[in-house]
């Protein structure tokens, strides 16, 4: 990722060429160009950060409007959690860079490309997590959504990132009888460099409540593992790359608990305590 420029800026570049050479200015253009590759190499080199975390949040016809609301809650409360903030500013970069994506039908993107590196910051981002709107759909289009954010987001990364998290979560799996595999997609992203977490909600009894600045103090790991179809789906098809893991919620009331062990897991060092403790309680989901 490091020496990643805009996909806008790039195609701007190599349109000015074609054009330039079909005018005979190539002489020209080629000073243009050379200044405008340093202009962008400038502009993404002068930040860097330890992350460029990308969540990806289900909104399809299984997402009621209660449902939704503990997902953005779960996220505002993970990003006010002492616990994370601790985790983006202690990297060595110290901060991160964090994007919203809910998805059903088609994805939207509804917190583009966001600094936080300090606890202002991230209260700042949770503020505007609570505040969106829900679009939802139909259908559970995740592979729809990854061709996107391998297309669109994650070349569009605005500054250096030591390494970029996709996290996707959802309640259950591709229904959109793609052309393209979630597998497939997932495995292209991989290839740039994009580890893949999974964040599967299962089927869970009791009530599903939204209280907010009340975190759940509910968790799903058990003392021994059983692999539920929708784990094992998300395992198969959803996790990728180094140090790619999948971790369930115990339902959408599990939610918020779980996005948080996530956060934590996703912005630390790869050989923290932290990851290493985990992997080691959940050996059949966790990629070294």
């Amino acid at each position: 990722m490091s020496g990643m420029w805009l996909g806008e800026e790039r195609n701007c570049i190599a349109v000015i060429w074609q054009r330039a050479r079909r005018l005979g200015l190539a002489a020209i253009c080629a000073a243009l160009c050379a200044s405008l590759v340093a202009s962008f190499a400038n502009a993404v080199g002068g930040e860097e950060v330890d992350t460029a975390l990308i969540v990806a949040i289900d909104v399809s016809n299984s997402v009621d409007e209660q449902r939704y609301k503990l997902q953005m809650e779960g996220i505002a409360q993970a990003l006010e959690d002492p616990g994370v903030i601790q985790a983006i500013v202690g990297g060595a970069k110290g901060g991160i860079l964090f994007s919203l994506v809910t998805w059903s039908d088609q994805p939207t993107i509804g917190l583009p490309w966001t600094h936080i590196a300090s606890e202002a910051d991230a209260k700042a981002a949770a503020r505007k997590v609570r505040g969106l709107k829900r679009r939802g759909g139909e259908f559970t289009c995740m592979s729809r959504m990854m061709r996107v954010v391998s297309d669109k987001i994650v070349p569009q990364i605005p500054a250096k990132a030591a390494k970029v998290v996709l996290d996707i979560s959802g309640d259950g799996q591709d229904n959109c009888n793609s052309s393209e595999p979630v597998h497939k997609v997932r495995d292209e992203l991989v290839s740039y460099g994009v580890t893949v977490n999974g964040l599967p909600i299962l089927d869970a009894e009791g009530p599903e409540m939204v209280t907010p600045g009340a975190p759940s103090t509910r968790s799903y790991l058990p003392t021994h593992q059983n692999v539920n179809p929708l784990e094992k789906w998300f395992g198969e098809n959803v996790k990728g790359g180094p140090g790619s893991f999948v971790l369930p919620a115990n339902g959408y009331a599990d939610f918020g608990r779980a996005i948080r062990q996530k956060f934590v897991l996703e912005v630390s060092d790869g050989g923290s305590r932290t990851r290493r403790d985990f992997a080691a309680q959940w050996p059949l989901f966790f990629t070294p």
